[in-house]
């Protein structure tokens, strides 16, 4: 049975980001997608002329109660969240994650902890990024950190295949159980590929897929979202980081194959359910 997720990250008018690109994949895949948003912008900040506005806490606490007056939280299987826009709503994220566990004590956390990237560094206000690692990270099941975020977060490099599964334990010794590190340019990568790593436990997995000739914004909110999904339906990191890679591989490809700058999700929807390319995770 398809879950029910309440997902709270950003919201942009124009484009794919944040739920704007979770919400329409995860109800392809039959998912029930609850989307609350920390920000409203007129598009991803990256376009010039860009305007919108962050919501603040108690904007997210007012949903929630509403969303508990309605019986909605103890129908959620999971909670899923991203880019929050500012430390004080990180706050109140955290207070609907107690409030869906405290009426469904089996719901899991999903934290994106979106705070930079290669080449980038931090993108994120000030108090965001120690947020996420001295507070969100301890409190999920699931967290799928880039590169970046799991070499700034846990202070280690992430070089090689040993160094990223020393970060990766690092963090799991915090808390959360299941890992998935992404966009890993690692010593062993090929030049024209990416690796992901996915662990659970003491197991860990390797996926890699050609690298695309084009960056695209959301990819990272997208692959979070249907990692998510597929590991609380199946339970099996491995097969989450397989099913999850593929459909985004060809959501992307088929972006490029189209010369747009947004992700295809509309056009290329059957890559959500019958991806054109598989990958297939291998255990390291």
């Amino acid at each position: 049975m398809a879950p029910t997720l309440l997902s709270i990250q950003s919201h942009v008018v124009y484009g794919h980001v944040g739920n704007s690109a979770v919400a329409f994949p995860l109800q392809r895949l039959g998912a029930a997608v609850l989307p609350l948003n920390t920000v409203q912008f007129s598009s991803h900040a990256g376009y010039p002329g860009w305007r919108g506005r962050v919501f603040e806490a108690a904007a997210i606490d007012e949903c929630v109660a509403g969303l508990a007056a309605v019986g909605a939280l103890a129908r959620c299987d999971g909670v899923l969240s991203g880019y929050l826009g500012k430390a004080d709503v990180g706050d109140a994220m955290l207070r609907a994650v107690a409030a869906v566990r405290a009426a469904n004590p089996a719901a899991a956390y999903c934290c994106d902890p979106v705070i930079g990237d290669v080449g980038r560094g931090l993108y994120v206000e000030a108090g965001v990024a120690e947020f996420f690692a001295r507070r969100a990270l301890p409190a999920a099941t699931v967290i799928t950190p880039n590169a970046f975020e799991l070499s700034f977060v846990t202070g280690l490099p992430v070089d090689d295949v040993a160094g990223a599964r020393r970060a990766i334990a690092a963090l799991q010794a915090t808390g959360p159980g299941v890992v998935l590190a992404t966009s890993l340019a690692l010593n062993d990568t090929p030049a024209d590929a990416l690796d992901m790593i996915a662990a659970d436990g003491g197991q860990a997995w390797r996926l890699r897929t050609p690298r695309l000739p084009i960056a695209v914004n959301g990819a990272g909110d997208l692959i979070a979202a249907l990692f998510f999904c597929h590991w609380l339906q199946r339970r099996s990191a491995a097969d989450a980081l397989a099913e999850a890679a593929s459909s985004v591989y060809g959501i992307v490809a088929a972006t490029a194959a189209a010369g747009a700058r947004e992700l295809r999700l509309v056009e290329a929807q059957d890559e959500f359910l019958r991806p054109t390319k598989r990958f297939r995770a291998e255990a390291i």
